[in-house]
């Protein structure tokens, strides 16, 4: 596993991916992180991840073209593959985001698979909101999340 810390508008992240693609987007990274032993600082395996938050931080990318490989169940990745499919600039409710997946009754597993998005931004978990329209956890913090919808266009100042 190779790893970086990138300089982003959220403050430090750390990125991580192997040969099957991008598998984390920690974005606490004052906060220690435990590095495997066969994790290895990157040699430029990250670089293109990284040029593309650059360019979605500077509001010149709406997507993101990479390959990823993050670690879950079966459910955590079906819920994963559907945030991908909110629109930039666009949220859902934990409800809409159940519908989605035809699991209409599975508002409270898709909240928790949901938290448990280790590709953050990449995977826009932040465009999940409650139903009431209000934001709601955030596994980096409201305030990101607000910086990220607002970036977006989704949230007014």
């Amino acid at each position: 596993m190779h790893y970086r810390y990138h300089h982003s508008p959220l403050g430090p992240l750390l990125i991580a991916g192997d040969e099957q693609g991008l598998r984390l987007l920690h974005m606490d990274a004052a906060q220690p992180w435990e590095l495997a032993a066969d994790w290895h600082p990157d040699q430029g395996e990250l670089n293109e991840a990284c040029r593309q938050l650059d360019q979605y931080f500077a509001g010149r990318r709406q997507t993101f073209e990479l390959q990823l490989a993050p670690v879950g169940t079966a459910f955590q990745r079906q819920v994963w593959q559907a945030l991908q499919e909110i629109p930039y600039g666009r949220t859902w409710s934990y409800a809409e985001l159940a519908r989605h997946i035809a699991k209409p009754e599975a508002v409270r597993a898709v909240g928790t698979a949901n938290g448990a998005n280790p590709l953050a931004v990449v995977i826009p978990c932040h465009r999940v909101i409650g139903s009431n329209g209000t934001l709601t956890g955030y596994a980096g913090g409201l305030e990101r999340k607000r910086l990220l919808l607002q970036l977006e266009g989704a949230l007014l100042l």
